[in-house]
């Protein structure tokens, strides 16, 4: 099976046209014809099939022929990750989350921070790439890259963690995750967490928590964390 993305899928639309690159790869590359049925998402929760009424390699035409809900999980989990210096790092992160099964991700630029500049339409796509790959029906949200002071003093749920490399006393993410409830993790940059921002999160209520006994990367840490969620919630 091979997952089509189309944002703008509602149950009001019966007949669409695909994007002159999709269309193209599904006539040329997939040489799909037409009567042919394709598996579409709207990255909403909805999964589409659709038959191809003409198969054009610019602007291929399709019309719906079945929908199916799909029900989102209870729980939610929201990723706040500094971006590493190197892009692919990060681009990487953003793929294995997704198909780990990520919610919501915001890339904070902290005091340590190396990358400040992040091209959000190219992560996008990785992220539409990752749904797509893993046949996923939600798109995760990829929210804009924000200073972790702005994003320390806005309003948040849910469960707060915060994994970092200094000292205290830290419980393992593991034993302080609940079954079904929303958790947000902090995950600092390379140079970590300075100990103001750390101070900043205690008094917002943030949980220090251990990822392992290992020193992790950026990407891997935050890796760890999204399949350790994963894992209490689907195990």
């Amino acid at each position: 099976m091979q997952l089509f993305y189309n944002p703008t899928l509602d149950n009001s639309i019966s007949q669409f046209s695909f994007s002159s690159e999709e269309s193209k790869h599904i006539v040329k590359v997939l040489r799909k014809k037409e009567g042919d049925t394709l598996s579409i998402t709207n990255g909403k929760g909805y999964l589409y099939e659709a038959k191809i009424m003409v198969a054009d390699m610019k602007r291929c035409k399709a019309a719906i022929i079945s929908r199916k809900k799909i029900h989102a999980p209870v729980h939610s989990l929201h990723l706040v990750v500094a971006p590493t210096k190197m892009n692919d790092r990060f681009e990487w992160f953003l793929e294995k989350a997704t198909e780990i099964g990520v919610n919501e991700i915001t890339p904070i630029i902290c005091e340590r921070s190396e990358r400040k500049v992040i091209k959000l339409e190219r992560m996008q796509k990785v992220i539409q790439s990752a749904m797509k790959q893993s046949l996923q029906a939600f798109l995760p949200k990829l929210n804009p890259p924000i200073s972790y002071a702005d994003y320390i003093l806005s309003e948040k749920s849910g469960l707060l963690f915060i994994a970092h490399c200094g000292e205290g006393e830290k419980m393992e993410l593991k034993r302080r995750v609940a079954p079904d409830k929303d958790i947000t993790v902090l995950i600092g940059p390379e140079g970590d967490f300075t100990q103001n921002e750390i101070d900043l999160a205690y008094e917002k209520d943030f949980l220090n928590v251990s990822l392992g006994k290992n020193r992790l990367r950026t990407e891997t840490a935050a890796i760890v964390a999204c399949t350790t969620v994963s894992m209490i919630n689907n195990g």
